[in-house]
Formats: C-alpha cells, sequence, structure tokens
C-alpha cells in the first residue's frame, strides 16, 4: 500500500470530500493505488482512464478544439480533465494526469517523460509541468507519486 495514497486518503475523509481521478498515460495506476486501501469508498468517487483524444471528449468533456490546437500533453488539456472529473462525477477533488511515458511517442518539444498533473478542489485548480526519466513503469510511478504528493500539499492549504 502506497503511504502517499493512505495520507491523502485520510485527509480526503477528514475534510468530507470525495476524489475522481483523470488518467490518461498512467492507465488507471494512480485510481489502484488508492482504491488498494481498505475503505477508500468514503473519500474514492472514480476514475476515468481516458487513454485516447476520444475518450477525452466523451468521458471528460474535453473540446476537441484543445486536443488539436494544443496536443493531449499540454496544461490545457490536463486542466480540461481534471475539470472534466468534478463535472461528471459527485467529486468535489480531482487529479488529472497527461503525459508521454515512452519508451516512444516523445518529440524534442515534448520528450518520453514530458508529464502534466493537474489538481482542482473547492475554489482551486492548477496544473504543473514535471519532466521524468526512467522507463516506462517508472515514469508512471513517478507520475502517480507526484500527484499524491501534490494532493498533500493543495489539502494542507485549505486548513
Amino acid at each position: 500500500m502506497n503511504p502517499l495514497a493512505q495520507t491523502a486518503g485520510l485527509g480526503l475523509q477528514t475534510r468530507g470530500l470525495m476524489l475522481a481521478t483523470a488518467e490518461s498515460c498512467t492507465g488507471g495506476l494512480l485510481a489502484a493505488e488508492l482504491t488498494s486501501i481498505p475503505g477508500s469508498s468514503a473519500w474514492f468517487e472514480r476514475g476515468f482512464v481516458s487513454y485516447s483524444n476520444a475518450a477525452k471528449q466523451h468521458q471528460l468533456g474535453v473540446p476537441a478544439t484543445l486536443l488539436r490546437d494544443h496536443g493531449a500533453v499540454s496544461p490545457e488539456v490536463a486542466t480540461a480533465m481534471v475539470r472534466g472529473a468534478v463535472e461528471h462525477s459527485a467529486a468535489r477533488v480531482a487529479i488529472a494526469i497527461t503525459g508521454i511515458a515512452g519508451p516512444e511517442g516523445g518529440t524534442p518539444a515534448k520528450p518520453v517523460g514530458t508529464i502534466y498533473i493537474a489538481w482542482q478542489l473547492p475554489g482551486h485548480c492548477d496544473t504543473r509541468l514535471y519532466h521524468f526519466h526512467g522507463e516506462r513503469g517508472m515514469i508512471r510511478t513517478h507520475s502517480c507519486n507526484a500527484a499524491l504528493q501534490g494532493l498533500l500539499q493543495r489539502l494542507e492549504a485549505l486548513r
């Protein structure tokens, strides 16, 4: 069990908040980490795995124009994903992850390991760019841990 996920769950439960996830390159790994915790149904509402652009549009309402103009790996799309997760769920808190886990798919402008993570909490939404190194599994794990660390920081700020 991931201790970051346990601490995040406790923070959500203490504040009476439900969480939704919107994942692309992590393919549900974050939701799996969270739901591996007994009792997570008290604070985890649902997870969206929107791997394709069509899924991002259909499940989360990401506008096709954002995907066309900025690409799936962009702060604009990460922000739209996190907002869509809240709008299409009963959660008030959400995390979205989109990026390039590799080993292929990178470009000079967006190399493998380029990850955008977005968080939405009541009254607050922000997105951050990360650059992780390593093989695919490591990049996915680093992405999930960064998402959880970011959630903990933002929950602390709600006090």
